[in-house]
């Protein structure tokens, strides 16, 4: 997996990469203490190339560091969350 340059915009309210001129994203929607991430999208060029996990980790990094819990809507990032244990205590009780 050869690491992506990912950048947070806030504005959009996503993570995004782009690689090889295709965008991908892992987006999420704030609440109070909390975040949620809604949708992770890699485009299927660029699938199997480890894009969406380093997309989530920084997302989770970046929720950890805000002292954000964590809402996984999207089923990328609850699967994701379930086989890491590592993030699992950022999970929203």
């Amino acid at each position: 997996m050869s690491p992506v340059s990912i950048t947070l915009n806030s504005a959009a309210r996503r993570y995004e990469a782009v690689v090889d001129g295709h965008l991908s994203v892992c987006e999420f929607e704030d609440g109070e203490g909390r975040r949620i991430f809604t949708h992770t999208l890699v485009p299927p060029e660029l699938r199997g190339r480890g894009i969406a996990e380093q997309l989530v980790r920084r997302a989770l990094a970046d929720a950890r560091a805000a002292g954000r819990k964590v809402v996984p809507a999207c089923s990328y990032v609850a699967h994701f969350i379930a086989r890491h244990r590592e993030y699992q205590d950022l999970l929203v009780e």
